[in-house]
Formats: C-alpha cells, sequence, structure tokens
C-alpha cells in the first residue's frame, strides 16, 4: 500500500513547506508594492491584487493538492492499522476523508476566486475550508484516541485535540466577527466604520 511505502512521510513535510511559502511570497510581494499594510493583514488580502494574486493563486492550489494527497495516504494508513485493531468503522474513516477533501475543495475555491473580485464564492470558499478543516481535525482526534495505546501514544492524541479545540473556536470566532462586516475592503480610511 501506499501508506508503507518509504518516503511517503515526506508529502506533510511538503505541504507545511509550501503552504508556508506560498503566505510568505504572497505576503512578501503585496507589502513590497503596498497594496497592504505591513502589520498582519488577512490572508486573502495578501493574494487580492496582482501580480501577489496569481502567485497566491497558484500556490494555494498546489497546496490543496498536497493536503488532499496527505489526508489520503493518512486515510490509507487507518484502514491498515484497522486491519488488525478494529478501533474504527471504516464508513467514518471514509467520512472523515470526504470532509478533508471537502476542505481542500474550499482552499481551490478561495485560491481561484479572488477576495474582492467575487466575495461571496470567495466567502463561501473560506467557510468550506476552514469549517469542513475543523471537522476533520476533531474527526482525526477521534480516531487518535481510538486507536491509543496500540498505534498512537496519548500525548500525541491530547495535543491533536488541544489544536482542535484552538482550532474550533477560531472558527466560531472568524464567523462572529465577519459577520460584523458589511463589506469586504482593503484599505481603510480614518473615522470609516
Amino acid at each position: 500500500m501506499l501508506c508503507c511505502m518509504p518516503g511517503v512521510a515526506v508529502v506533510p513535510a511538503l505541504l507545511v513547506g509550501w503552504s508556508s511559502a506560498a503566505f510568505i511570497i504572497s505576503y512578501a510581494i503585496a507589502v513590497l508594492a503596498g497594496h497592504v499594510e505591513p502589520l498582519v493583514p488577512y490572508i486573502s488580502d495578501t493574494g487580492t491584487k496582482p501580480p501577489e494574486s496569481g502567485v497566491f493563486g497558484f500556490m494555494i492550489n498546489i497546496s490543496a493538492l498536497l493536503a488532499a494527497i496527505t489526508m489520503y495516504i493518512r486515510y490509507l494508513l487507518i484502514e491498515k492499522q484497522n486491519e488488525s485493531s478494529h478501533f474504527v468503522r471504516t464508513s467514518c474513516n471514509m467520512f472523515t476523508l470526504c470532509m478533508g477533501l471537502m476542505g481542500c475543495t474550499g482552499m481551490g475555491i478561495v485560491a481561484t476566486f479572488q477576495e474582492l473580485a467575487v466575495p461571496s464564492v470567495h466567502d463561501i470558499g473560506a467557510l468550506v475550508a476552514f469549517g469542513s478543516g475543523v471537522v476533520y481535525i476533531t474527526l482525526q482526534s477521534i480516531i487518535s484516541y481510538k486507536s491509543c495505546p496500540r498505534w498512537n501514544t496519548y500525548l500525541v492524541c491530547h495535543i491533536r485535540m488541544a489544536i482542535s479545540v484552538i482550532s474550533c473556536i477560531a472558527f466560531i470566532t472568524m464567523i462572529v466577527f465577519a459577520s460584523k462586516i458589511s463589506m469586504t475592503k482593503i484599505d481603510w480610511t480614518p473615522g470609516e466604520k
């Protein structure tokens, strides 16, 4: 199986490296071009105007593909471990994979439809990406607990669950504050609401 092949662990590392580079490069281009303020802009703001929008879109789409491959490898790994331990139903593992792939699709939508060009589609893509991502990592945390102690340590499970809780809190906070904003805009002038 693919998950048992040597070297497959490079895919998640490549995902983290490539995604980080996507955010850093598009941020640097946007700041140098004067399109965003250097102090903590939204990720989407750094990929709104050309030329950074092209770089952002291309690199995030590659990140979405790498994330999908990583999730599929994790799915195969759990299937293989489950053959001998029977710690999770196959349907649960498949549902978790589908949630993850839905998040990757949302990432692709965010990358393809810029924040200011098509804000409603961009926002729906972000909602799908982040919402599905929170569900995916929460389900992966639960699967990790079910596979203890044979396939995971409790420390790893606790760390995964802590990340899930933080992600859930961040997602809820994002929804609350995004609902308070009535318009999408990058440049604000003093005195604007």
